[in-house]
C-alpha cells in the first residue's frame, strides 16, 4: 500500500482507529465527533483546529482514496464515519493489534521511541516491555512495503525514534535535524500526562479484576 497522505489525513484515520479499538461503542463516528478528536488537546501532536468543513473536505479525500466510508446511522439521519485503512475487505493491509495501535500513535502523534510508544499504546494493544514494541517495529521496517523507518537518533537523546513511512519517503537526517526542541517543562508536562494514563489503565485492570473476585 503506496500512500502519500497528508497530516490532516493521517490525523483522521488515527482518529478513526483510536476510537475504534478505545471507545467501540461510540464508533462509527459523527463528523462533530471526528472534528473533536482531531482538535483533542491531549494524546496529539500537534494540536490541530479543524473546523466541520475542513474535516468534512479531508472525509471526501480519504473516501476518493478508498480509506474510509460513511453509511447512515441506524435510525439517525446523522452519517457515521467508519476507517477502511486496514484489517477489512476492502484493504490489502493486514496489520495485528500491535502493529496498528503503534501506526495509530505514530499517526496521532509523529516520531515516537519505542518508551514512548510502549506508553502511549496502552489503550490500544499489550506490550510487555520497550524490546518487544522495538522488535514489532523491526518488523514492520523489515516487510516487503516497509510501514516504519528508524530515524537517527537525535543529539542528547537515549533512544531512536520510529516514523511512518504512509506520508512518503522520509529524509531521516532531515527529520532529525527539523524536529522541534521540547522544552523541559513540555518533557515533564507529557510524562505527567503518560503516568496519569497509566495509572488510570491500572485502576480500571483493578476495578474489572475485583469485579471478576467478587470483591466489592
Amino acid at each position: 500500500m503506496k500512500l502519500n497522505l497528508s497530516l490532516y489525513q493521517t490525523r483522521v484515520i488515527g482518529v478513526l482507529i483510536e476510537k475504534e479499538i478505545a471507545t467501540p461503542d461510540q464508533y462509527p463516528l459523527s463528523l462533530n465527533t471526528l472534528m473533536t478528536g482531531c482538535n483533542q488537546k491531549s494524546s496529539r501532536e500537534p494540536v490541530l483546529q479543524l473546523d466541520q468543513s475542513t474535516v468534512q473536505d479531508i472525509v471526501d479525500e480519504l473516501k476518493g482514496l478508498r480509506l474510509i466510508r460513511e453509511e447512515s446511522g441506524y435510525g439517525s439521519r446523522v452519517s457515521k464515519i467508519k476507517h477502511r485503512f486496514c484489517n477489512t475487505e476492502f484493504s490489502d493491509l493486514k496489520l495485528t493489534d500491535q502493529e496498528l495501535g503503534i501506526i495509530c500513535v505514530l499517526f496521532l502523534r509523529g516520531p515516537q521511541s519505542p518508551g514512548e510508544l510502549r506508553t502511549r499504546t496502552n489503550r490500544l494493544c499489550q506490550f510487555n516491555d520497550a524490546n518487544e514494541v522495538e522488535s514489532v517495529l523491526q518488523a514492520m521496517s523489515e516487510r516487503s512495503e516497509p510501514l516504519v523507518v528508524q530515524l537517527n537518533r537525535e543529539p542528547g537523546k537515549r533512544d531512536h525514534r520510529w516514523a511512518h513511512l504512509f506520508s512518503g519517503d522520509i529524509d531521516v537526517d532531515t527529520v532529525v535535524k527539523t524536529a522541534p526542541k521540547a522544552t523541559v517543562n513540555n518533557d515533564q508536562d507529557q510524562r505527567i500526562t503518560d503516568l496519569e494514563q497509566e495509572v488510570k489503565l491500572l485502576k480500571e485492570q483493578i476495578a474489572k479484576l475485583n469485579t471478576e473476585l467478587g470483591i466489592e
